[in-house]
This record gives structure tokens, sequence and C-alpha cells, in this order.
């Protein structure tokens, strides 16, 4: 086996972030673009170290009419390296992003779980990390939306996602791929400008690259790795500030009903206004079907300084806010 710089680095990457445990069963999911096979050339070059048993998954969206041929040639290749293959095939074609990644992350933990793997692995890089934050940057977003991918969170019960490339470029797996001659089956569809992700990989970042900063890719993707520690520590702070607001301790947290509500004022007006946000998006993801919107956060962080007798006009779903001395009662 050819030992490489990217080898060594994603070695560390694994050990120093404790991304995988030694001999458990890694599901890969392989696309069969240059990203993936580079991740599962790296996992099985890997294996030997780390006791693996690996196995490739391959979800095919239907959206493309060379889409099964996409799939037979990942399960070619599985084929040849002797692993697992499973295929999950869309009902319907799938034509939205957001709704091709929600199926395509059903169907992946479907796989796990009647499969016992404890860990999906995507080949998620910093590229895809600088697009992602740049796309929620455009659309509006607070830190939580520029922190982009993260490099593990649990996707449902005893299976993780991990994401071990993501200090890796594209433009790196692209040589990586190149060296050691991996079939790349091109997507069609990573062409097409009709997709404002498309157009900010085609258009913007190279723009960028050449304009602004030849690294630019790696510098949002560092960005995005000091905000997530960031958020991770705000999210806590705002817990417990919420549970102090709501007077309820860490054991009682799952036993208050939904509705209705009330927050201690006095408690929030000594926070920063930071806080004070974050835990009035807290409260309001308990009563939300959709994510709140910066305009509902505001409306309700605006209670805790507002006169007695204040209320908020309706929020989704019929709830509203009022001031009655010292708390803000949700009904």
């Amino acid at each position: 086996m050819v030992w490489t710089p990217l080898h060594a680095k994603i070695h560390r990457t694994i050990r120093s972030r404790h991304l995988f445990e030694r001999n458990q069963r890694l599901l890969i999911a392989v696309s069969g673009g240059q990203d993936s096979l580079c991740l599962i050339k790296l996992l099985l070059d890997l294996k030997s170290k780390w006791g693996w048993d690996l196995g490739i998954a391959h979800c095919d969206h239907r959206w493309r009419s060379d889409s099964q041929a996409n799939a037979n040639h990942v399960e070619n290749l599985a084929e040849t390296w002797g692993i697992s293959f499973y295929l999950e095939t869309a009902n319907e074609p799938i034509n939205s992003e957001a709704a091709a990644r929600d199926w395509r992350y059903q169907a992946l933990s479907a796989i796990a779980q009647a499969n016992n793997y404890q860990y999906i692995v995507t080949g998620h890089t910093a590229s895809d990390r600088a697009e992602t934050l740049l796309y929620n940057l455009i659309r509006g977003t607070g830190a939580d939306g520029l922190q982009a991918l993260t490099w593990q969170r649990p996707l449902t019960t005893g299976i993780m996602l991990v994401r071990p490339l993501l200090e890796v470029t594209r433009i790196q797996t692209e040589q990586f791929c190149q060296e050691f001659k991996l079939p790349i089956w091109e997507d069609s569809t990573n062409q097409d400008l009709q997709y404002a992700r498309n157009r900010i990989r085609q258009e913007l970042i190279p723009y960028l690259r050449e304009n602004f900063n030849p690294q630019v890719e790696s510098a949002l993707a560092q960005t995005a790795e000091l905000l997530q520690a960031e958020v991770e520590y705000l999210e806590k702070a705002a817990q417990q500030l919420r549970e102090k607001a709501l007077g309820i301790g860490d054991e009682e947290d799952s036993l208050i009903p939904l509705l209705p509500l009330r927050l201690n004022r006095r408690v929030l007006q000594k926070a920063p206004l930071a806080l004070q946000r974050r835990v009035m998006r807290q409260v309001l993801q308990q009563i939300l079907t959709d994510a709140a919107s910066f305009e509902h956060i505001e409306k309700l962080t605006a209670l805790i300084t507002a006169p007695n007798r204040s209320q908020t006009d309706p929020f989704p779903g019929g709830a509203i806010a009022q001031v009655e001395g010292d708390w803000i009662y949700l009904k």
C-alpha cells in the first residue's frame, strides 16, 4: 500500500477527533464521485490499522437517466474491493435538493440499522463546508447556519454520522483519485447551474479564489470550525438559562408540557442579548413545527423588557405570548 500525506492526515484526524473506535462497522456512503471514492480508498487502506468492517451504500435518487448505470458502477467497485454493497432506490424521481438529502439520510439509516453498522460515513469536504457556509449566509442565518457541516452528529438511535474529510478540499480529493487512478463517475447534475449550490461551486468560489484568496475554501472551512465550538458553548449556556427561567431542573425538563409555559423575565433580563435570543429560539422549537424565524425570535425576545400586559400576535399554530408582571406566558 502506498502511504500518502493524505493517508497520514486522515489517520491523525480520526484519532485526534475520536471519530471512530477500533473494530467498528462503518457504512460508507459512495456516490461514485471523486470525494466518496477518495474516502472509501482511504478507509480501505486504513482498515488494517483499525480493524474496521466496511460496507458501501449507494442511494439512487432516479433523477438522472444514467442513475442505474451509476449504481452498477459503484456495485462493481464494491465487488472488486470485496466489501458488502447496499443499494436503495427511490420509488419515484426526487428533484429537490432538500428532499433528496432527507430521503438519503433516511435510506442510509435504514440500511445501517438493518445491518448493524454503528457509523454512516460521508465524503463531505472543506469545499462542501465552505459552500454551505456561503449558501446559508446568502439566505440569511446566524452562527448556527454558518457553522455548516459538523464532524459528527447522531443520525438516529445508536448510529453516528461522521465526516472525516472536512479539512480536505475538493482539489485534494481530485488529485488523490488521479494518483490512484480511481474510476470517478461524473455526475452531470453537478454542472447544472439552476441549482444555487452549483452556482456557488462553479462561479462564486472560483471568483473568490482568483480575486480575493487562493485558499478561500480552507479559510471558510476554518471559520465554520471556530463557529462550531462557539455555537456548542452558547447552546449549553442558553439551555441552562432557559431551565432557570422556567424554574426547572435537568431531570424535570422532559416532564414539562409544551404549553402553557412561563418564563421569568427577571432572570432573562440579566442575561446578554445573544443568550436571550437563544433561549427564545429553544422555547419556540418546542412549540413550532417548523424552524423559528428571526422575526419570531425577535418578537418573543422583545417581551423581556416590554410593558406589562404586552402580547404578541399568534405564532404559527396559534400560540401567543403575554407579559404578566415578572412572567412571560405562552398559551
